[in-house]
């Protein structure tokens, strides 16, 4: 029975070890062996981003291969945008919009934190990222605080790196990253 006990514990050690690597979203355990759309499906702080997704028929290219880095906007940061522009993206007749919008949050890459901080010292303090939707935005840091200058000059925060995928990793961000206009 000793011996039983001590295997569970040991169980439930190494499995609260492995669920500590990747850190929690919108209440769901991340997988690592799971893709970007697996994981995101299962957040409720993302069901506005998946709703998109969808909508742009982006699911299966973030369900491909990658490597992918997406700034991953919550439903709050959604809920900043002016009322009414959500449901308007979601309209088909404003797929392109909505499909540059997203894809200007992929970098086609996957960058951990540590590697974007890297740039950024690299870089004097900024550094410029070409996004998959074709935006350049500028990356910024304040002791381990990431930040993003989009393309409106908005500043989006990383409020939880380090998110691993299968193909790629997640960042999520508070504000919803826009091109230039």
């Amino acid at each position: 029975m000793k011996s039983f006990t001590l295997g569970v514990a040991l169980l439930a050690l190494t499995a609260g070890m492995a669920m500590a690597e990747n850190p929690m979203v919108g209440g769901a355990a991340m997988y690592e062996e799971k893709n970007i759309v697996e994981n995101a499906v299962n957040s409720a702080d993302h069901t506005t981003l998946v709703a998109a997704v969808t909508a742009a028929g982006l699911v299966e290219t973030l369900q491909g291969p990658g490597p992918f880095t997406v700034f991953a906007p919550t439903n709050d940061a959604f809920a900043k945008l002016p009322a009414g522009t959500v449901e308007t993206l979601l309209k088909p007749e404003n797929k392109d919009q909505l499909v540059k919008i997203l894809t200007c949050h992929v970098v086609a890459a996957a960058a951990m934190s540590a590697d974007i901080g890297k740039m950024v010292a690299d870089d004097g303090g900024m550094h410029v990222v070409s996004t998959v939707g074709g935006c350049d935005f500028t990356i910024m840091t304040d002791g381990d605080k990431v930040m993003i200058k989009d393309g409106m000059g908005n500043i989006a925060n990383v409020t939880i790196a380090d998110v691993k995928q299968s193909n790629g990793v997640i960042h999520v961000i508070d504000a919803v990253l826009l091109p230039a206009m």
